[in-house]
């Protein structure tokens, strides 16, 4: 416990003397103040960029819209975000050579891996929770909630959905021992998931509809019950990866 307790603040040290923290947490922050403002001022925006003479009728914004700002702009810019901060989370290590002391003085070789789990975890969830905080006061200042449903199933989907990617992302650098070859292992998996949810029969056993298909939850369109089921198989997929990352961890040569 106490190897583990010292890897763990060696980890959270590191990214924060790296900025990595700051920046993940300042870039969700921006996010959450981003998504109620766009989804605002849209309608004014897109009518001053209209020729004149010529106009459009938009519906008045709501909290739905503002919502939807968030979990476009988590699913796609601040997943990419988070795999690149941490892609390096494991495959540095073998670049460096900084494990060779570490694990020859005894320290057990899955405690790394929980380590390192748990402090990107950390991060991913207070600078996800400081986005979501931040996005539902000021949704609530400007609109009322009022239509807005499954909110808290929703937000969950996507913090699991990161956490799949953290551990991607881990495996990745494990196998491969280089930044490039997490990158890509994790982007592949993202791919074949999203080539997968072309079929729709694919989508309740799917982590990528996680990340998808939140608006569509919030608007009571797609049902609870397959978006759960994707949460189950996204936190199956976290536990396998990790045990796969602790067995290939062990047998590897450092």
């Amino acid at each position: 416990m106490n190897a583990f307790i010292a890897f763990f603040k060696k980890e959270m040290l590191e990214s924060i003397r790296t900025y990595k923290f700051y920046i993940l947490a300042v870039v969700f922050v921006l996010f959450g103040f981003m998504n109620p403002i766009i989804a605002k001022v849209m309608p004014d925006l897109l009518g001053s960029l209209l020729p004149d003479g010529m106009t459009i009728t938009l519906s008045e914004p709501t909290a739905i819209d503002a919502w939807g700002q968030f979990f476009k702009n988590g699913s796609q810019m601040g997943i990419m975000i988070l795999v690149i901060m941490f892609s390096g989370i494991m495959a540095n290590e073998f670049a460096k050579g900084t494990l060779v002391n570490i694990l020859t003085k005894g320290m057990a070789r899955p405690t790394v891996i929980f380590s390192k789990l748990t402090a990107a975890s950390i991060q991913w969830t207070m600078s996800y929770l400081l986005c979501t905080m931040i996005t539902y006061v000021y949704t609530a200042y400007f609109w009322t909630m009022s239509g807005v449903e499954n909110l808290f199933v929703s937000l969950f989907g996507l913090w699991i959905f990161g956490e799949l990617m953290i551990a991607f992302v881990i495996l990745g650098g494990i196998l491969f021992k280089n930044l490039y070859g997490s990158l890509l292992f994790t982007g592949g998996l993202v791919l074949v998931m999203t080539i997968l949810s072309i079929f729709p029969q694919t989508s309740p056993f799917n982590p990528v509809t996680l990340s998808t298909m939140n608006v569509a939850l919030l608007t009571d369109g797609y049902e609870v019950s397959k978006f759960l089921s994707a949460s189950l198989v996204a936190f199956v997929g976290l536990i396998v990866s990790i045990f796969i990352s602790v067995v290939v961890f062990n047998k590897k040569q450092i």
